[in-house]
């Protein structure tokens, strides 16, 4: 068994944690356009634009490289302005066990929370990818603060 994490970052969103919110649950194909040096594709695969149960996929660049994430919706929640993605195919299940992913929006804030676990104890904790994550927000709020 390799050893558990999680991650957590919170970023500031100036066009509000809503806005951002509706991006990832309704318009979730938009983000390769307005983030197109990081995102190169969204598909969904099954289901609709994200509602529980679809799974759908993401073409990403990282470090200089192509690389491919595909994930189930396991929950929604408007209310909270809650997603929840877990990875079950692509590059990071290569390092890692399992990998979770959710995202929570708030008035000013936007949060990114990882749970994982390594496969290896020296496999690095997903810095880098939570990095992309963030660009991909800020990306998202200039693109809202534009409109």
């Amino acid at each position: 068994m390799g050893l558990k994490g999680k991650l957590i970052a919170s970023l500031e969103v100036r066009g509000g944690g809503h806005s951002i919110f509706d991006i990832y649950h309704t318009n979730t194909h938009h983000i390769s356009n307005i983030s197109p040096s990081i995102v190169n594709h969204f598909e969904i695969h099954e289901g609709e634009i994200v509602k529980v149960g679809s799974i759908v996929s993401w073409n990403y660049n990282e470090d200089g490289q192509k690389k491919i994430v595909k994930q189930v919706i396991e929950a929604i929640d408007p209310h909270e302005k809650l997603i929840k993605w877990k990875v079950i195919e692509g590059d990071i299940l290569e390092l890692y066990s399992f990998f979770t992913i959710v995202t929570s929006c708030e008035h000013e804030w936007t949060t990114w929370s990882f749970e994982y676990e390594k496969k290896i104890e020296d496999t690095p904790e997903p810095l880098n990818f939570l990095g992309l994550i963030l660009d991909v927000t800020k990306h998202i709020d200039d693109h809202l603060l534009k409109q």
